[in-house]
Order: structure tokens, then C-alpha cells, then sequence
């Protein structure tokens, strides 16, 4: 180790040890053996090995940034809805993709109504009074899951002291990888809380709630097909659907048998209340008679069109809650 020797202002010489440092110089030879290996797999056509390399590991880790980002904007929205104060997590699913019902002709693209954004969770949050369980809501739901992979998830708000087991269970069983929310294309989540009207939000942080079972179906349906181009059409559909809720689900007795005779003379025409095609005035129209207990005092073309819906499975979830 070499001895230095510094002369200070004041006078005594002071010796300081400084440590040997060896330095490694690179193999220059190498190198240039390197680059010329590389620019003549280059003029092959062949990827070096290093960029490669590079590449495999980029992609590991904007897989890993894309799932973190779906999980904290899933969090995000569950943190700022106002309904956060959420007692108990009772159930979530995972449906399988699957061919959406033939009795569907167009299907609804998610980007093309809710709009793209991507990493996250397209999550519709949902707030019932379980009082007035919401059947036509578990018949879409149904549906949605044959079309969409959709996380379903039912919480108890601390508003509610008791809600009954079918309840807890409507929306299927808890899945096992319910906690990857990048698995899924759409968020179900069904509140039960002590709320005068069904309420719905989609965009929790920037959008009014929607009010009223029919208008939330409606906002639903949406997502699996698109609503009659035909004017007249459309607001047939749309008659029917307040119908149903207005006169069927609140009206009084004479009301409610002067809706079934207009449900029979309509089905004396046609298979579906709104010509050869199922439409949300059909799902509607059913729950609303089965939630009113006209059922089985229903007229002929009302009773064979029951059953008509019944062997759709698609109203399996709405049958079972009232059992």
C-alpha cells in the first residue's frame, strides 16, 4: 500500500493510506467479437439472444403492472361508492364464457355501451331492498353471465339486520378465484339495503344512480343486445315494461286482470308479447306476474307462454326465490 505524504498549512507533515484499487478493463477483442456476432445474426434475420431476453422480460413485467392496475381501480371503486360500508361479503362467482341464448339475435358489445377502458373492471354496483327482491335483475344476470365472464359478489349493508339464506345465495356460489379480478369482463355486485327504490351506478365516482327496477333492466338488457331499431318497436317493448311494473307489480286486483287480459290477447297473436322474438318485455312481463300471484289464475296463451319462458332456464334464479 503507497505512503503519501501532504503538507499542511500549519506545519507536521501527515501521512494518509489510500487503498490500491484495481480496476478490470473490458475484453475489448470480446466485444468486438460480440458486435460483429450480433450484426451478422442481424443481416440473417435472426433476434439476438440479449434482446430477446429483453423483450420476454418487458412483457413479464407490463402483465404484472396491467394486473396490479385492474386490482387497485377494482379497489378503487369499491372504496368510493357511498355504499362502502359493507357488513358481510356473502358469495362471488365466475361464470364461464359461453354462446349467449339463440333467442338473441345481435349480442352487445361491452365497449360499445359502457364505453373502453382498459385494466379495469367494468363493475355495476346495485342496491335492493330485500323486502321487494328484484326478479327480473336475477333473470338478466342469468343471461349476462352466458355472455360475459361475470365476478358476482352479494353484501349486506348495516342498514338490514336480517336477510333470508336465498337471498345470500342468488347470484351462485363463491368461486375460488374470485380475488383475480383481471380474470373477469364485468363486476355484479347486489347490495341488500334498506332503500325505498332499486338503485344502480355503474361509474361510481361520475354518474347518478339509476332508480327503478325497470330502468336498471333496461340499462341491463342493453348490455346483451341492442333495442329495436324500429321506433314503434322500441316503445312497445317500453309499454310493456312499465306495464308490467306499474299495473302487474303495484296496481290494484282490477288492474292486474285487465294487464293479463291484454297479456292474453297479445300472445293469442304471436309466441313473445312483442312479435316472433324474445325481448325484455317478456322477461318483464313474467317476473312481474309470478311476483304478483297471478300466476295460476292466468288466462290459456298467458299460461302457455309461461311455460314458454320457464323452458328457457333463463328464469331458474327468479322461479327458485319465490319457492
Amino acid at each position: 500500500m503507497p505512503m503519501y505524504q501532504v503538507k499542511p498549512i500549519c506545519g507536521s507533515d501527515i501521512k494518509i493510506d489510500l487503498p490500491t484499487c484495481m480496476y478490470k478493463l473490458p475484453n475489448i477483442h470480446a466485444q468486438q467479437g460480440n458486435s460483429c456476432t450480433s450484426e451478422h445474426a442481424l443481416q440473417n434475420g435472426e433476434v439476438d439472444p440479449a434482446v430477446r431476453a429483453l423483450e420476454v422480460r418487458q412483457d413479464e413485467i407490463m402483465r404484472k403492472l396491467y394486473e396490479l392496475k385492474a386490482a387497485v381501480e377494482g379497489l378503487a371503486k369499491t372504496v368510493t361508492t357511498p355504499d362502502a360500508d359493507l357488513d358481510l361479503t356473502v358469495s362471488s362467482s365466475l361464470s364461464s364464457q359461453s354462446p349467449i341464448s339463440t333467442t338473441f339475435k345481435g349480442v352487445t358489445d361491452l365497449d360499445t355501451v359502457l364505453g373502453k377502458d382498459l385494466g379495469a373492471l367494468r363493475d355495476i354496483v346495485i342496491n335492493a331492498n330485500p323486502a321487494q327482491p328484484p326478479l327480473t335483475l336475477l333473470v338478466l344476470h342469468s343471461l349476462l353471465c352466458q355472455r360475459y365472464r361475470v365476478l358476482s359478489t352479494i353484501h349486506v349493508h348495516s342498514s338490514v339486520s336480517n336477510v333470508p339464506p336465498q337471498l345470500l345465495s342468488c347470484l351462485g356460489p363463491r368461486h375460488a378465484d374470485s380475488y383475480a379480478r383481471q380474470l373477469f369482463q364485468l363486476g355484479f355486485t347486489l347490495i341488500w339495503k334498506e332503500v325505498p327504490k332499486l338503485q344502480m351506478k355503474f361509474s361510481v365516482q361520475n354518474m347518478c344512480p339509476i332508480e327503478g327496477e325497470a330502468n336498471v333492466a333496461r340499462f341491463l338488457f342493453k348490455l346483451l343486445t341492442p333495442y329495436p331499431s324500429d321506433p314503434a318497436l322500441a316503445t312497445l317493448v317500453d309499454n310493456w315494461v312499465d306495464t308490467a311494473f306499474f299495473q302487474l307489480a303495484e296496481g290494484s286486483s282490477k288492474e292486474r286482470a285487465a294487464v293479463l287480459r291484454s297479456l292474453n290477447s297479445a300472445l293469442g297473436r304471436n309466441p313473445w308479447l312483442t312479435g316472433s322474438e324474445f325481448s325484455l318485455a317478456d322477461i318483464a312481463c313474467y317476473c312481474c306476474v309470478l311476483q304478483s300471484g297471478s300466476a295460476s289464475s292466468a288466462p290459456a296463451n298467458v299460461q302457455r307462454w309461461i311455460k314458454s319462458c320457464e323452458n328457457l332456464g333463463h328464469f331458474s334464479p327468479a322461479t327458485q326465490l319465490l319457492k
